[in-house]
């Protein structure tokens, strides 16, 4: 395992932390207060836009890109300094067209779709001609298990037939957003039923749909703040009342829904949490040069042993982060090659590590700014808010955390107790040779 960045990612990121500095920056109060006045996306974007994708900094995070589609075809590995650096200004992203939930969808596209499809959806997103969104959250059920989600799906003919409300669903209020890829509980679907039901057919029941937003039955009903926050994109509740498809507007499989979001989520989260990272960066930076300037009873902040404590941690805690992702992502890059239990189970890690970076860093960040920190004068209080929602965004900690525990429950259990071997009883003491 090398993490040493390649040289064609060392150089990508150059020219991408190049181009935030250069057109980027000086964009973001315009951004801002574009986006207050309720103009969204600003008039700006298409331009910044075409600009990146002819610099050929577009579609940075899809390794199986094919020869005719636009993009770098970057290992996981190479892309994750990239989206570290995208991270730093949160609507970066979408001028590099690697937004999410159009990553992620993307990619289900790439892997899953029809040609009929590919045509239809995947290539105008990765044209960015488009927008996209991914409806798995539900009001009423702990949506974190899939086989909560009472949205139903049923085939009437040649038709499908979609029912249900989703919320908190990323990316629907953006202008250009016209697909919702909706994951269904298939009509009828009978759950387990008595002694020796397979335990897997619990999980072969739901499948995705390919809704257009413009469908007759789809209503948006509102954007959700986050901790009071309003993303313009949104974080949508959305009603889905007898919305009617075509039935070739299934992706992949009848009943393949559930292993489909499975394979989505690894590449999703190394993204978000080197995003995570890159804010924590920032963050660290910001706090360090305001510790240099700012002044305390006589004296700068830097001089206070517990705020160069403070400083200290966050750094060690993102340089930890940082490799434990890494490694991650190069997992995903071995593919077949690893234990996919293993990438698994490190895929729910770093959603726990990254969330409980950005709560610890960002916050005492702000403390050291002081008052300053709770206003929308720095990005703190902006990062912090999404910090804390990614306590429970993708699944609360807590799921992550079984996970996890389970797979070191199960090599326990393969080893049979071999860990006694290391054991030193009294019984051991007396019947061991003694050595003159």
């Amino acid at each position: 395992m090398d993490f040493a960045h390649t040289p064609r990612a060392q150089e990508l990121r150059q020219r991408l932390d190049a181009f935030l500095q250069r057109y980027l920056l000086p964009y973001n109060a315009a951004w801002h207060r574009s986006v207050q006045d309720g103009v969204y996306p600003p008039p700006f974007l298409e331009d910044l836009k075409a600009l990146a994708r002819d610099e050929g900094l577009w579609n940075l995070f899809l390794p199986t890109l094919r020869d005719d589609e636009p993009g770098t075809r970057l290992s996981h590995l190479d892309y994750a300094p990239l989206a570290e650096s995208m991270g730093r200004l949160p609507w970066a992203a979408e001028v590099f067209n690697c937004s999410a939930p159009d990553t992620g969808n993307i990619e289900l596209l790439h892997r899953f779709a029809s040609a009929a499809q590919r045509a239809q959806w995947l290539a105008p997103l990765l044209d960015g001609r488009m927008r996209s969104a991914f409806a798995m959250s539900e009001p009423d059920v702990a949506s974190s298990d899939p086989t909560n989600l009472q949205t139903t799906v049923r085939r009437e003919g040649d038709t499908l037939v979609v029912h249900g409300r989703k919320w908190f669903i990323t990316g629907a209020a953006h202008p250009h957003c016209r697909l919702l890829v909706v994951m269904c509980r298939n009509a009828g679907a009978a759950g387990l039923q008595g002694e020796g039901a397979d335990p897997a057919a619990h999980h072969r029941q739901h499948s995705m749909v390919l809704v257009p937003l413009a469908t007759p039955g789809v209503q948006v009903l509102r954007n959700i703040s986050v901790l009071h926050h309003h993303a313009p994109e949104g974080h949508c509740e959305i009603l889905l009342q007898g919305v009617r498809v075509p039935a070739d507007h299934v992706l992949g499989d009848w009943g393949a829904g559930f292993a489909m979001a499975q394979a989505r989520l690894g590449p999703g989260r190394v993204h978000h949490c080197m995003r995570t990272i890159g804010q924590c960066e920032l963050a660290l930076q910001l706090a360090a040069e305001r510790t240099l300037e700012r002044q305390m009873f006589g004296r700068y902040e830097s001089q206070f042993s517990n705020v160069q404590d403070w400083l200290a941690e966050s750094r060690i805690e993102i340089d930890q982060a940082r490799l434990l992702v890494l490694q991650t992502a190069w997992l995903l890059d071995q593919g077949g090659a690893v234990d996919a239990a293993q990438a698994r189970t490190q895929v729910a890690a770093i959603k726990v590590v990254a969330a409980r970076l950005q709560s610890r860093v960002v916050d005492r960040a702000m403390q050291v700014f002081g008052a300053m920190g709770l206003s929308p004068d720095t990005p703190l209080a902006q990062f912090w808010s999404w910090g804390r929602a990614l306590h429970l965004m993708d699944g609360p900690d807590e799921v992550h955390l079984r996970s996890v525990a389970r797979h070191e429950l199960a090599q326990a259990r393969a080893r049979a107790g071999a860990g006694s071997a290391w054991f030193t009883t009294p019984e051991q003491l007396q019947a061991a040779p003694r050595i003159r």
